[in-house]
């Protein structure tokens, strides 16, 4: 007897649960002190961009809108997953798959950092800006 084949929306949705819990895993990783400094440095551009609230294009431009999280992120995160001695990165999807599983709270101070990121980001840029016109 032959098994159905999932529907387009099952394959989605596991898609999506891989990349969360690839991305938790990532960064359970980069605070693992055996993962090198440059896996760090990327993954931690990769997650922060991947739980940030401001997209690189805002989700209300038709089809661009969200091509940076149907592309980007994911390609990030494979490009980090090739950075990271397989070894930690098992033990950290292993720890990841046990806080979804156990519903453990978002982290706010991570929150709170990338949010921060995007103020001084956008401070900056707001400066450079109006330096041009002075």
């Amino acid at each position: 007897m032959q098994t159905p084949t999932p529907s387009l929306f099952e394959r989605w949705k596991a898609q999506v649960k891989t990349l969360k819990t690839e991305t938790i895993a990532l960064s359970l990783a980069i605070r693992d002190r055996r993962t090198p400094w440059y896996a760090k440095v990327f993954a931690s551009l990769v997650v922060a961009y991947a739980f940030a609230p401001i997209d690189l294009v805002p989700d209300f431009i038709p089809i661009l809108g969200y091509l940076d999280d149907l592309i980007i992120v994911p390609l990030g995160i494979a490009l980090s997953i090739r950075m990271i001695p397989a070894p930690i990165l098992d033990e950290c999807r292993i720890k990841a798959e046990t806080a979804i599983k156990e519903g453990k709270p978002t982290n706010w101070v991570t929150g709170m950092v990338i949010v921060l990121i995007w103020i001084g980001l956008a401070a900056l840029l707001t400066r450079w800006f109006f330096g041009l016109f002075n």
